[in-house]
């Protein structure tokens, strides 16, 4: 139920509008980069911090250390570092990754599995699970609104 849960918030069809796969499919290198103010946060550096928190979610869950993803910071990443069409694609591979190997390890826990806390939160597997499903859709909710006042 967790993994469909997410799935939906992702990329599955879902009755509440855009998920976060669909919300970004068919933007140009300009929707992407443009920033509604000038400290806010653009289409693509919320494209990378949601696939730094599934990224989170794995590490938490299976108890791994951090400092295992692939760009070097943590929460918000600058970008675009450089505007082309091949580093957006990139971005977009590095979520549907962190997606896939988050989902991978949800799938390989054990009911009891789900009522543990790891070590370093303070909130429940279960928790942590639902909550990424709910990250996606809020932040698919944002990209909405910034492609609106785009126009």
């Amino acid at each position: 139920m967790l993994v469909a849960e997410i799935q939906e918030g992702y990329s599955a069809r879902a009755w509440h509008g855009p998920n976060l796969r669909g919300s970004v499919r068919g933007l140009s290198l300009s929707e992407v980069s443009w920033r509604p103010g000038s400290k806010r946060h653009n289409i693509w550096e919320i494209v990378v911090h949601c696939a730094y928190w599934k990224y989170i979610v794995r590490r938490r869950i299976l108890g791994e250390k951090r400092g295992s993803f692939p760009i070097e910071g943590s929460n918000w990443f600058h970008r675009p570092e450089a505007r082309t069409l091949k580093a957006w694609k990139a971005d977009l591979e590095l979520l549907d990754a962190m997606h896939g190997i988050m989902v991978e390890a949800i799938g390989d826990l054990k009911d009891l599995d789900l009522g543990k806390t790891p070590r370093g939160s303070r909130v429940d597997n279960r928790s942590i699970i639902s909550g990424i499903a709910m990250h996606d859709v809020y932040h698919a909710g944002q990209i909405q609104l910034i492609k609106r006042l785009l126009k």
